[in-house]
């Protein structure tokens, strides 16, 4: 072999290995953060807070819970709230009836302030539970989950934001599911880091937040999940007995992950919300 062949084969083994790091990079940057460490806390009014949180445009946090339910939605059965998001300015709440209920629904309220509700009929082996929404970085799909020990996540066409939704309110029906390759248990929110990767909070023994990688982002169509554990959530309390883990959010814009967990005994009147940093990019 001549040494300008040698030379040729080095020059295109260095580019080829140039791209591969530059390749890795990408995958593994901020856009889609996998290590995260503990920053600081804060707390939220339980009442209103104690179920789920969402970063508004300003960098304020939007916050859920049990005494945020507007009178109409509780008068008409829909008795509680999960953890919401916030896609394009349009605000997404998670809401349930009770135990006989044979929906759920999907509350949208635009920038301007109206409010456009989307019921969800159960389909077969659903759960009635409605723990969680949260919006693709698109705004085209909305993923959802129900309780105890589940092995998928719902996935609905983003009401509004998705143009095959009706404008002002109706029935939503899902889209292909997420099908997770572990079992999780108790999954109280989830939100995406970028369009292949969600971080979501469980509300096991352990308090974990857990990692979900997709294939690919959302199309409506069916795909499988990679579930890994990331980290739990501290168990710091003055007050002793069971904590309840709630909501997660991610901000992408301040690279902060927040997430909830509700002390227990009468310190339950405060929600504890943890903050965390990647650890790289």
């Amino acid at each position: 072999m001549t040494s300008s062949t040698l030379r040729a084969r080095a020059a295109a083994l260095l580019l080829a290995t140039a791209a591969l790091t530059a390749a890795g990079t990408a995958t593994a940057h901020a856009d889609s953060p996998g290590g995260w460490v503990e920053t600081g806390t804060s707390t939220v009014n339980s009442l209103t807070g104690g179920e789920g949180i969402a970063t508004q445009a300003d960098g304020s946090l939007l916050t859920r819970g049990l005494g945020s339910i507007p009178l109409s939605l509780r008068i008409a059965g829909w008795n509680h709230v999960g953890d919401p998001d916030i896609a394009d300015g349009y605000v997404f709440d998670a809401y349930q009836g009770g135990d006989s209920a044979t929906s759920k629904m999907y509350a949208v309220t635009t920038p301007g302030g109206q409010r456009y509700e989307y019921t969800h009929p159960l389909d077969a082996g659903e759960e009635l539970n409605n723990s969680f929404d949260t919006v693709s970085p698109d705004g085209q799909w909305m993923v959802s989950g129900e309780w105890g020990d589940m092995n998928r996540l719902e996935v609905f066409p983003a009401p509004l934001l998705n143009p095959s939704t009706p404008r002002t309110g109706g029935t939503l029906a899902q889209a292909g599911q997420i099908s997770l390759d572990r079992t999780v248990s108790d999954i109280q929110g989830c939100d995406f880091v970028s369009g292949t990767r969600l971080v979501c909070s469980s509300d096991d023994a352990a308090k974990d937040v857990i990692q979900v990688d997709l294939p690919h982002a959302l199309d409506g169509s069916a795909v499988t999940g990679h579930v890994t554990t990331l980290f739990q959530v501290p168990h710091q309390s003055i007050c002793s007995g069971t904590f309840e883990a709630e909501g997660i959010d991610y901000d992408p814009n301040a690279r902060v992950l927040r997430v909830e967990i509700v002390p227990p005994s009468v310190c339950e009147v405060a929600t504890t919300v943890y903050s965390y940093r990647p650890t790289t990019g």
